[in-house]
């Protein structure tokens, strides 16, 4: 599951562009929280051109969070740099030391920090989004669909903050967790999936959408065998179901992960998706 995740991406960004590096300014290792004494980090990559919108992309494949050089990021995901939005990978906790729901448990925190932090990074914190493919795309959809308004009385100030996001674009997510959790071969594969399967409702986006979700796209391909497209197929109607505003794009033919083509179309959807749905509103840093 990492590696395709990581093909997609790479090769989405080798056909949309390839943004100058002289044009970004990079914070990087951002310290987000702290767990076992390790630090938990995410990256700001700002463009020359920024709208003061923020994409965050959910560095995940198979609940692993591989580390890459902001640098690498940036011409990864050109096409967001370019269209004028701050992005901005999170790095979680990994497999096998830790498992899904600490993983979500990351993510969730470091969206409450990037919001608190909002106005050093430059952006606006109404005008902030969330996507990743595969594990990635589960965490993105966890966030945008489990959001809450913090804890006022916590000790922690990162943990009063709100969570909330504006839109999610999901790459062929897993949206069930029951099936999969505890022993068995999928832990086997995805050693984060071992954890006690009376945690999985909690982590289950299907389980979770109501109708203040945030907008929310789904791209998928019909020819996954990992994740097969019925799980974007019944998380779409849910969403129907509870009026989310969605849309579901299939990629036909493709499996788990883009190439070409395929790769190209499901960037310009992603931006496309955020632009309309980031550009519009919220408080304004831009004037």
């Amino acid at each position: 599951m990492k590696k395709i995740t990581h093909i997609l991406f790479a090769l989405t960004a080798s056909f949309v562009s390839l943004v100058s590096l002289a044009d970004v300014n990079i914070k990087a290792d951002v310290v987000y929280g702290h767990k076992d004494g390790m630090a938990l980090v995410y990256d700001v990559i700002t463009p020359e051109n920024a709208n003061g919108a923020a994409v965050v992309f959910m560095v995940s494949g198979g609940w692993f969070s591989r580390w890459a050089p902001p640098e690498n990021r940036a011409q990864q995901f050109a096409y967001y740099l370019d269209a004028g939005f701050t992005l901005i990978p999170v790095h979680h906790g990994s497999a096998p030391r830790y498992h899904v729901p600490d993983a979500y448990s990351d993510v969730s925190r470091a969206i409450r920090h990037i919001k608190l932090r909002a106005q050093q990074h430059g952006i606006d914190p109404d005008r902030i989004g969330v996507t990743g493919g595969s594990a990635g795309g589960h965490l993105s959809l966890m966030v945008g669909l489990d959001a809450d308004a913090g804890d006022p009385n916590s000790d922690d100030v990162v943990m009063q903050q709100d969570n909330s996001v504006a839109a999610v674009v999901a790459y062929f997510p897993p949206v069930d967790l029951r099936p999969l959790a505890g022993p068995g071969s999928w832990s086997e594969r995805f050693p984060a999936l071992n954890f006690d399967p009376e945690k999985a409702e909690s982590i289950s986006p299907i389980l979770h959408a109501d109708p203040d979700d945030p907008p929310t796209l789904l791209i998928h391909g019909d020819a996954d065998e990992l994740v097969p497209i019925s799980a974007s197929q019944i998380m779409q109607a849910e969403f129907e179901k509870q009026s989310v505003v969605s849309d579901f794009i299939t990629i036909s033919g493709a499996g788990h992960g883009f190439r070409g083509d395929d790769a190209v179309r499901a960037a310009n959807a992603s931006v496309a998706w955020f632009k309309q749905h980031l550009l519009a509103g919220g408080s304004s840093l831009r004037n």
